[in-house]
């Protein structure tokens, strides 16, 4: 992989002098930059170094009002040159570049010791200790110091060498499947149009690719690529990049946001970090401070809030909730600076734990064991990473693309971990479309409240003989996503802790059962059907024959209907379900003699019916699909087929 080194140090110090000393390469583009003699822009270079190897530079101004452009240069360097001028020595950047270096996880690096053709060789030697001393505790405790000057070339052989031994070296290992190029330059080329640089810090690009600025969401497609000064089909993680954009205008692209592939990067305005305030700190961090929020090439204003303090202490660290004024989009282990408004200063920087926010509730009974679990995760293992992540999600599960970003795994890692926790029933995948997980304990709680649910509905609606699956999913799944629904119903019937027949769902010991009243009218209204055969009286004079009002008898009637016992013919028109089969079998039996069916003749073989029956029975035997009719008559369905 590419290495990229970036610059750090005090203002005229002679960062870029250095810079363009070894590279040949003046990074101070800007008139501005050239009439004050001092850098405010970040500026791009590459050096060849001895044996081939070629490196990225990023040089930062050192100005303390630029100390925001020198943390966008510094997110996504491999190892720092800590540049140091030998006749002031250690200043107020020197010091605070170096923490901004260690908060953003940077742990290589060397100085170098500039100007060297200015102090005399007893000075030189003094500067040189005192740069030892003030690097003892540091992330370069140990570090070689390079006496150089850009003016006379002294020592930059030297530091070459030093520079393409660590090109070899560290080759950090970076991920390939999710690309990210935090934006930290934007402008216009005649004849191509839009073009965003940055490093990117992952993943690849080629020629054609959608892509999409995040958090705004705006989509584009790569027209051109350059790398290193010159065009490539395609770029790789680590290199410095350009990236022509099309249909995109300059106006519409700020610094800091984030060049990713469509639907792979989760935007949201608040992050659980694991905050560390430095110990070099004049104060504490208390709740709800306001703050300079600092993460890749973006600055944005945000609040502290600590789940289990008022404050944070110079040197303690802490789970904290940053709310942000506009949403931002992260990856698991990203780092990230505080600063204060005033004075304007470093004070703090830690680890995104999770860029997508839990809505953590103190009244939550959990609430304590979820902070500790989010603090701990920084070192968790892979499966504890995963596990953590699908069980935070609760019923909301967890799809795999999320997870991508919430543990910052490769797909085919993340994978393998996902396989090796669904064997051990650690967690399920409920949508293999989407690759969405739940986890174990929540599964048990959402069949928990399912079944729950159905012991209720039986309780309220003794006489039904279930529920429908609609009316499970708007009660008790209300919420849910649908795939969870089906995924959780479908394990309980094949656990036979349901039992599904048709669209309806009921426990397996549930029966219908009535009260007593209930059982003996339904008795009697049996009775009454059954005696009347084939000339039962109108549903509204039974109910009067039984002085019962029809909200009364409407649960037992349901009852014996949806049993079949007693058939709804029209409305008002009930048959006993004996009646109409015996008048069915008749039916059948005309047709064995007969090729149609008319009125008449269903008055013969009904044994004389009235009109006020025969015709609702002739549609109901049409509706049943016994008999088919043809004009005015009936024929037998599928007889004339044959």
């Amino acid at each position: 992989m590419p290495v990229i080194m970036g610059t750090a140090g005090h203002i005229d110090h002679g960062k870029t002098s250095l810079v363009r000393a070894l590279t040949g390469i003046d990074c101070d583009r800007l008139d501005e930059e050239k009439r004050r003699g001092i850098t405010i822009e970040l500026g791009f270079a590459f050096c060849d170094l001895p044996g081939g190897g070629r490196l990225g530079v990023v040089d930062v101004p050192g100005h303390e009002k630029f100390v925001r452009n020198m943390v966008a240069g510094a997110s996504g360097v491999d190892f720092v040159m800590l540049v140091i001028a030998a006749d002031e020595g250690v200043m107020p950047q020197t010091r605070e570049h170096l923490e901004i270096c260690s908060l953003l996880g940077i742990r290589h690096g060397l100085v170098a010791l500039t100007k060297v053709d200015m102090v005399d060789a007893d000075w030189l030697e003094l500067a040189q200790d005192d740069v030892a001393g003030f690097l003892a505790g540091t992330f370069l405790e140990g570090a070689p110091i390079f006496p150089v000057s850009a003016v006379t070339g002294q020592g930059l052989d030297t530091l070459r060498e030093h520079l393409a031994t660590l090109e070899r070296e560290l080759r950090p290992e970076r991920r390939t499947d999710l690309f990210r190029l935090p934006v930290d330059r934007v402008f216009t080329m005649r004849g191509h149009g839009t073009v965003v640089t940055g490093t990117m810090i992952s993943g690849s690009l080629k020629v054609g690719d959608d892509v999409v600025l995040y958090p705004e969401g705006r989509t584009s497609k790569v027209r051109g690529l350059q790398s290193h000064g010159g065009p490539v089909d395609k770029a790789l993680a680590g290199r410095r990049t350009a990236v022509n954009l099309q249909g995109v205008d300059v106006a519409e692209v700020q610094r800091g946001e984030v060049l990713a592939l469509p639907g792979t990067l989760f935007p949201a305005q608040r992050w659980d970090v694991r905050l560390t305030c430095l110990s070099s700190a004049a104060r504490p961090l208390r709740n709800r401070t306001e703050v300079h929020f600092h993460h890749g090439a973006r600055e944005v204003l945000a609040r502290l809030h600590f789940h289990d303090r008022d404050r944070l202490n110079p040197g303690e660290t802490a789970l904290c909730q940053v709310r942000f004024t506009e949403p931002m989009v992260g990856v698991f282990g990203d780092r990230c600076v505080v600063r204060t408004f005033s004075p304007l200063r470093t004070v703090a920087g830690g680890v995104v734990v999770n860029p997508t926010g839990h809505d953590l509730r103190r009244r939550d009974p959990h609430f304590a064991d979820k902070v500790a679990l989010l603090a701990s995760l920084p070192e968790a293992t892979e499966e504890e990473l995963v596990q953590a992540h699908v069980d935070l999600s609760g019923n909301a599960g967890a799809g795999f693309v999320r997870l991508s970003v919430l543990t910052d795994l490769e797909s085919k890692r993340l994978e393998k971990v996902l396989q090796a926790l669904g064997a051990r029933g650690r967690l399920f995948c409920f949508d293999r479309e989407e690759r969405a997980y739940v986890g174990a304990d929540a599964l048990q709680a959402l069949s928990a409240g399912c079944l729950d649910h159905a012991g209720a509905f039986h309780a309220k609606e003794p006489l039904k003989p279930g529920m429908a699956r609609g009316v499970l999913a708007s009660g008790w799944g209300r919420g849910l996503h649908p795939r969870l629904i089906h995924f959780v119903v479908e394990r309980l019937i094949k656990q036979g802790a349901l039992v599904a027949e048709g669209d309806v769902l009921r426990l397996p010991g549930h029966k219908v059962s009535l009260a007593s009243d209930q059982e003996g009218l339904r008795g009697k209204l049996l009775a009454i059907y059954s005696e009347a055969g084939m000339t039962p009286p109108n549903l509204k004079d039974v109910l009067e024959t039984l002085s019962l009002e029809q909200k009364e008898a409407a649960p037992v009637l349901k009852l014996l209907h949806d049993g079949g016992e007693l058939v709804r013919v029209k409305d008002g028109l009930l048959f006993h379900r004996s009646a109409l089969d015996e008048l069915k079998g008749r039916v059948a039996r005309w047709f064995d003699d007969h090729d149609d069916l008319d009125p008449s003749g269903f008055k013969e073989l009904s044994g004389g019916l009235s009109r006020k029956y025969i015709i609702p029975l002739l549609e109901y035997f049409d509706r049943e699909r016994v008999t088919i009719r043809v004009g005015d008559k009936r024929q037998l369905r599928g007889a004339k087929a044959g």
